[in-house]
């Protein structure tokens, strides 16, 4: 293996490693009902950040950082819809 595909697969295991970090907080949301401690601007900046990265990456022929990046918000837009329907004032 060469060092570009050491750092690739790094890389993709980094990706992966931050779609999933969103799925414990998602799930914490969804089981207490509850999202009071939150920032819903934190996780909303996340997934503007995230979508962004996903687009350029898309206009610039990186499929990896795409998905990475298109999966991650995902899981982050599913935190931040639960902060949505479960912060309360």
């Amino acid at each position: 293996m060469d060092l570009v595909s050491i750092v690739n697969t790094i890389f993709s295991f980094g990706l992966l490693f931050n779609v999933l970090l969103f799925i414990p907080q998602a799930l914490k949301i969804y089981k207490e009902k509850n999202a009071r401690e939150l920032s819903l601007l934190t996780f909303a900046g996340f997934n503007i950040m995230q979508f962004f990265t996903a687009w350029h990456a898309y206009l610039v022929g990186d499929y990896l950082l795409m998905i990475g990046f298109g999966l991650s918000f995902i899981t982050c837009g599913a935190v931040t819809c639960l902060i949505l329907k479960y912060k309360k004032n």
